[in-house]
């Protein structure tokens, strides 16, 4: 979900991942933006909504898809993304990337937007946030970053860490070398209309481009974006299981923050995933009319 336009009501977004939970599904995820690059728009912070979302639900997966690390301070982003994870219960996934756009994320407060730059703070980021949700003392002295002598506590409930998915855009392969690095990759797949894109093609080619780069043989997420109708169930499924087919673990439904498309969220919402069978809701639906 977008954290702009009707999407910047904290209670709204909350009342709508109350619904996915009780409609069957298994994730929801919010993006994080300070302003947005195509103009101005109402705009909510991420962490606000995270919150409530984890404050509504009891199951779901949740977290930044994605957040920019390298404009967040890596002490206060600790602090976030441990805080969170508590309070869900070991539910918080971190997306993170270098952030869209970076004039917008970086230049916009007189920041360095240079790619290579914010690209190496990214990974230097990602290196002591680890090292600070371990609970040890840290020594960090990087090009960019630096921790003398200090200790987070209390770690998050995931152990070792909470998971990290990596966004970028295909096909960009930066992304893709830096993803295997860690837990999942979350591409941005764009068609020739603007649109969501992705295709069985696509996620063949992209998972295989990931493989090169992974030598350990852990689980890695793939977790694909796109759109499928609320009242066409049997083709949301078919698109779903050829995504799947080709190596994907996750498909999110994306949204924008365009007018009416909260009304169309909560009805894709409401409808259920594209799975086989009946939906938890549609399950207690029928057995309440027994």
């Amino acid at each position: 979900m977008p954290c702009l336009g009707d999407f910047a009501e904290p209670r709204q977004v909350a009342d709508l991942a109350r619904c996915a939970e009780e409609a069957g599904w298994d994730g929801f995820f919010v993006w994080d933006h300070v302003v947005f690059p195509y103009g101005a728009v109402e705009v909510a912070d991420p962490w606000v909504l995270l919150t409530l979302i984890a404050s509504s639900t009891e199951r779901i997966r949740l977290g930044p898809l994605v957040t920019p690390v390298a404009r967040r301070r890596p002490g206060t982003l600790a602090r976030q993304t441990t805080s969170l994870d508590r309070l869900s219960r070991g539910r918080l996934v971190l997306g993170a990337g270098l952030g869209f756009t970076l004039e917008a994320e970086y230049g916009t407060w007189g920041e360095p937007a240079e790619p290579r730059a914010v690209a190496e703070r990214l990974d230097e980021g990602l290196a002591l946030l680890t090292a600070l949700w371990s609970g040890a003392e840290v020594y960090f002295h990087g090009t960019h970053l630096s921790a003398d002598g200090v200790t987070f506590r209390p770690t998050p409930v995931q152990r070792p860490r909470p998971p990290i998915w990596i966004g970028g855009n295909w096909p960009n392969r930066s992304p893709l070398r830096r993803a295997a690095r860690w837990d999942g990759v979350a591409p941005m797949i764009i068609g020739s209309d603007g649109s969501f894109g992705p295709t069985p093609q696509i996620v063949t080619e992209l998972v295989g481009a990931v493989t090169e780069h992974r030598t350990d043989g852990a689980a890695f997420d793939v977790v694909i974006t796109g759109r499928t109708p609320a009242d066409r169930p049997d083709a949301a499924c078919a698109t779903v299981e050829a995504i799947a087919a080709a190596g994907a673990t996750w498909w999110l439904e994306g949204f924008h923050p365009g007018p009416g498309e909260y009304a169309q969220a909560l009805r894709r919402v409401t409808a259920g995933p594209p799975r086989r069978g009946r939906s938890p809701r549609t399950r207690r639906r029928e057995e309440g009319t027994r």
